[in-house]
């Protein structure tokens, strides 16, 4: 079956029947070594729309990946409303260091979520803007050939960067109202940056989440803290296929995920393959699982090989890794995961 890169992927976003699963990475994909290989590295290239976008290239151009993927945080949103972040690290991603808005449970203050920037400034500055302009640049560089895989942050999550996710995950239990009122007013923002996304050429928009996750919040809060906000935010966008990632034991949320209404979902390797797509029972696209920590950073190239071959004995629809890989990865373990699938066969 010949098909480029994109044609893979796409089709199997549709779910539909492949000879192989397309290798791409969907979260976060950038390592020291191909910052190196291709002379664009962080901190610049969190910053620079021309050197992300070179950066996003470096997983197809190196390792013959079948996507390519910018931004490579989740900071550049809560940056843009006012959170302090420090970006200056070429071999760690950008840390929050001020939350600037009070929201305490315990005292019953809590600042007025009406005062955040209108979805339309918020995309006119800052590092959202420069994503939105690499993104273009990866449509026109690469867009022929790869997937385009766009990344941002998900509501919850980045009503817990404004507000310190500590706080969200307490108003969770003792104010959720208040919680709601941030998550509500961060939602057109979200749903404006998604859109936007997709726009300026992205195939994929992959919204990462952890903060719903069950490692922080009970399953049954899902929909209150996160669902009903993607319902109306990465759920409407138009004109890209949407995927949804949250980090941790998704099983017991994985039917809540889907009915938010994206086209994928995005796991980690705890879940375990056989189990996340008897889960999923092909609802959905789902991405995923190869362990970004055990075997992509801390393991063997054959370790790697090994886990990508039961994600796609398994069947997930794109294999990738299970959460962002971690810049020290090394090339042998990267070349490792695309070689494995490419030389797959069902």
């Amino acid at each position: 079956m010949s098909m480029t890169p994109r044609e893979r992927v796409i089709s199997a976003m549709k779910l539909e029947e492949l000879d192989r699963p397309p290798v791409a990475v969907f979260p976060q994909a950038a390592t020291t070594g191909q910052m190196d290989k291709v002379g664009a590295a962080w901190p610049e290239a969190h910053k620079s729309a021309a050197l992300m976008a070179k950066l996003g290239a470096a997983q197809a151009d190196l390792f013959g990946f079948e996507c390519v993927r910018a931004p490579f945080c989740l900071t550049a949103e809560a940056e843009r409303l006012g959170c302090k972040v420090q970006v200056d690290k070429k071999d760690a991603a950008p840390m929050i260091k001020v939350h600037p808005f009070k929201f305490d449970p315990m005292t019953g203050e809590y600042d007025d979520p009406s005062a955040l920037m209108a979805p339309e400034e918020f995309l006119k500055g800052g590092r959202p803007a420069e994503a939105v302009k690499a993104i273009g640049l990866l449509k026109k560089s690469h867009g022929d050939k790869y997937a385009v895989v766009a990344g941002n942050t998900g509501p919850f999550t980045l009503a817990g960067h404004l507000i310190s996710t500590e706080n969200a995950v307490f108003g969770m239990m003792m104010a959720p109202e208040e919680v709601s009122r941030w998550v509500g007013a961060i939602t057109p923002l979200v749903k404006a940056y998604s859109q936007a996304l997709a726009d300026a050429g992205a195939d994929v928009i992959q919204m990462s989440e952890p903060s719903a996750s069950t490692d922080m919040i009970a399953p049954d809060m899902f929909d209150d803290a996160s669902g009903t906000s993607l319902k109306g935010s990465l759920a409407k966008v138009k004109g890209a296929f949407t995927s949804l990632h949250i980090c941790g034991d998704t099983l017991p949320i994985i039917d809540a995920m889907i009915g938010v209404g994206v086209t994928g979902l995005s796991i980690e390797e705890k879940v375990d393959p056989v189990e996340g797509v008897k889960k999923v029972a092909g609802r959905c696209a789902l991405i995923g699982n190869v362990g970004s920590v055990r075997p992509l950073f801390q393991g063997t190239p054959e370790e790697v090989k090994a886990a990508a071959i039961k994600c796609a004995k398994a069947g997930f629809s794109v294999i990738s890794s299970g959460c962002g890989i971690a810049p020290a990865t090394t090339d042998a373990n990267m070349k490792a995961l695309a070689e494995a699938i490419k030389a797959y066969k069902k």
